[in-house]
This record gives C-alpha cells, sequence and structure tokens, in this order.
C-alpha cells in the first residue's frame, strides 16, 4: 500500500500546480467608491441612526429571518450589538452609503479572511428595504467583489441558509456558482441551518466583470431606468451557462 504522501503518484492525482502564488494582503479598512454608493467602513457615530432609521422601515423585520441575530427594536441595544460585533478585522464590515442622499441604507461585510488560500467570504449582508431591488445594491456587491479580485484573492465565497431562496437567486444572479449543501452546519436562534455554498474563483472573474460593467453602464437602461438586459442573463452567459441558477 502506497503511503498517502507518496510523490510517485501521477500529476493529476495531486491537484493543479499553482505557480508563482503568493498570498494577498487583508482588504484594507478603506472606502470602496461607485457612481451609486460607497462603502464606508462601518462607524457607529456616523452611520448607526440612518442604519437604524432605514431598517426600522421593515414594519415585519423581515430582513433578520435569516439573520442568526436581530431584530433590533431600539437604537441602543442596535448601537450596542455594532459596538460588540462589528467593528473587528474580521468580519470587516461596511456601511452602504446611498449617492443620492448620503444616507446609510445597508451593510455587508468580509469575513473568514484567508490570505494563505486566497479565499475570503462576502456575508452579514442586510440590505435595508430602501435599498433593495435598486442599482446601488447590485453595485455595492460588485465593488466588494472587484476589490477582492484586485487583491489577489483566488475565491470569493457566498453562503447562507438553505431554505432562504431569495439569497439563492441573488448568488445565482451575482455570477457565484452553488457548489452544494452543508446540512446540519449550524444552530440559529434555536433553528437548525442547513449552509447552501457559493462562490467565484478567479478565472471566472474577467468575464463576469465585464458582465457586471456592461449591467451598470448607461446604456443598459432606459429614460425610465428601466434594465434593457438582465444580469442574470450576463452573468450565466459569461460562465457558458444556459440560464442563471444554483443547482
Amino acid at each position: 500500500m502506497k503511503n498517502s504522501n507518496d510523490k510517485t503518484a501521477p500529476p493529476g492525482q495531486l491537484g493543479e500546480e499553482v505557480k508563482n502564488w503568493s498570498p494577498p494582503p487583508r482588504p484594507p479598512r478603506a472606502a470602496l467608491r461607485g457612481a451609486h454608493c460607497e462603502l464606508q467602513p462601518l462607524d457607529i457615530g456616523k452611520h448607526s441612526a440612518d442604519l437604524f432609521a432605514a431598517n426600522m422601515t421593515d414594519r415585519e423585520h423581515r430582513i433578520w429571518t435569516y439573520l442568526p441575530y436581530g431584530p433590533f427594536e431600539t437604537i441602543a441595544e442596535y448601537r450596542d450589538w455594532l459596538a460588540r460585533a462589528c467593528l473587528g478585522d474580521d468580519p470587516m464590515f461596511f456601511t452602504v452609503i446611498n449617492a443620492r442622499d448620503g444616507k446609510a441604507a445597508g451593510v455587508a461585510s468580509y469575513l473568514r479572511i484567508d490570505p494563505p488560500s486566497g479565499a475570503i467570504e462576502v456575508g452579514h449582508i442586510n440590505y435595508s428595504p430602501v435599498m433593495q431591488h435598486t442599482t446601488m445594491a447590485t453595485e455595492a456587491m460588485f465593488l466588494m467583489m472587484k476589490n477582492v479580485f484586485d487583491l489577489g484573492y483566488r475565491r470569493y465565497e457566498w453562503k447562507c441558509n438553505a431554505l432562504n431562496r431569495a439569497s439563492r437567486a441573488a448568488a445565482a444572479r451575482l455570477g457565484f456558482t452553488f457548489e452544494g449543501v452543508f446540512r446540519q452546519a449550524t444552530v440559529a436562534k434555536g433553528r437548525n441551518r442547513d449552509t447552501a455554498w457559493f462562490a467565484i474563483i478567479d478565472k471566472e472573474w474577467p468575464a463576469l466583470k465585464r458582465a457586471f460593467e456592461t449591467w451598470l453602464s448607461d446604456e443598459n437602461f432606459d429614460a425610465e431606468g428601466k434594465q434593457l438586459r438582465a444580469l442574470s442573463q450576463l452573468t450565466a452567459e459569461a460562465l457558458g451557462r444556459e440560464k442563471s441558477g444554483d443547482a
């Protein structure tokens, strides 16, 4: 019986060689600017009041359904959670600022930051109703994605509750590839959570970047602001898929 470390094993059984690899830097705590929004490192003093007000426009607290925390009934409670959970380096939280009015409308973060492997995850995405289904919502994800691959990461991950159909659809629309479900991955709010995994890898990024740039361009929207080509179709074409889907 051969040892698993036997150097005589065929190259195909050892994995593709990663040539000239060096770990990328950790993402800097710096703003990411786009045409429709700006992502700023979360600042409780600057952002919490706007975020709380935007979140409270969701009267039924649906934005918290699949998150392991929230809802928060008072701004004091919300600020306390922000101070305890959102000011570290991993997860690294950003506030999404609406370019139209300068107000905070949502948050997202980098987490499980792993430079030696070149992998990083996007998560804790919480878009208030003010932000949902807007161009800035998509642009915010593009800016975070672009930043990661510009830094030299090999893999960008998206994970969500496997029952969260909206999140799964969003991942597929954004060009993430479904990789499977981790059963009984964790317990959230006293309930089992199976976790669906998605990812984009670096060799897919150039085509996906062009898809985002095409979708975000002024030429892709008519005089009423209606899209001419759907991002789901553009990312599906970039990946050689017939349609955007998670399975």
